[in-house]
């Protein structure tokens, strides 16, 4: 049974792309703030003392994936940004960054509220109506590596990635009033390692990067995520950056006949983020 076709999941806070999780551009466990915005940023090796940055960001995306409910067959979903925007109930995205020295604490959270609806080009355009509440909460901690210059820093991680997922769909006939749905909540916590990194290319722009895998079958059979995002400094207190945002689940759960859960979705699409630093 194959669903629409368009793109993938929405989630944001507070305009721009309207949206998940975790780690918006200036949010990144690679973000740095400069001491001052008109001289060059050259941060120590070791900086003394706690620095805290907390990020509100916006994730304009798509969904695409395969899910299955209960005993509902797999089906193939393909929402573009525009679908979910049209059907988004609510979403919020934030996180908190804190440093000390060559070590780095990061919190993210994401919430997302969608759903949409399809006639199915088959036999008889049958309806299919597929919703989905979403939470995606991570927590790393990074220790800076040797490799790192004045100018630009590396991060190994390792955390977790917490998701729950309440997932609706519902079929219904073309000819007769007649449906079959299901619904299913699953929630399940994945370790996760990778890396963060920064490149402060001048007083003002800073460039950042994160990836990170997990799941490793101890929660989802697979869990991945990565983002590459441009950075400026406004003042020294205020960032804003822009970038894209890739984040893969596959998770199964099958624990009894009506039981099946299949969940195997690429989240992904363009961000925007603020950050104040302090």
């Amino acid at each position: 049974m194959r669903v629409w076709r368009c793109g993938r999941l929405l989630a944001a806070v507070t305009g721009l792309v309207c949206g998940l999780g975790l780690w918006g551009a200036s949010v990144s466990a690679a973000d740095v703030s400069p001491s001052r915005a008109s001289v060059p940023v050259v941060v120590p090796a070791t900086p003394s003392g706690w620095t805290y940055q907390a990020t509100l960001y916006l994730w304009g995306t798509s969904l695409t994936g395969d899910v299955g409910v209960r005993n509902l067959p797999t089906s193939h979903v393909n929402v573009g940004f525009s679908d979910i925007l049209n059907n988004l109930n609510g979403a919020f995205m934030g996180s908190f960054l804190a440093k000390n020295g060559d070590w780095m604490l990061l919190a993210d959270l994401i919430w997302a509220d969608i759903g949409a609806d399809k006639t199915l080009n088959v036999a008889n355009n049958p309806r299919l109506s597929y919703s989905q509440k979403l939470t995606i909460a991570s927590g790393i901690a990074g220790y800076r590596l040797p490799v790192s210059t004045p100018n630009f820093d590396v991060y190994a991680t390792a955390g977790f990635r917490y998701q729950r997922l309440t997932a609706d769909m519902t079929l219904t006939s073309g000819l007769v009033p007649l449906a079959a749905g299901g619904s299913e909540t699953k929630e399940w916590l994945d370790p996760i390692v990778g890396f963060a990194a920064t490149y402060r290319v001048n007083e003002r722009w800073f460039v950042n990067a994160l990836a990170d895998i997990g799941g490793f079958g101890v929660g989802s059979e697979l869990t991945t995520q990565g983002f590459l995002s441009v950075g400026y400094f406004w003042t020294p207190q205020v960032s804003s950056a822009l970038g894209y945002r890739v984040l893969y689940t596959d998770y199964r759960s099958v624990s009894g006949p009506n039981s099946d859960f299949r969940y195997d979705v690429t989240i992904h699409g363009p961000f925007a983020s603020i950050a104040y630093h302090f």
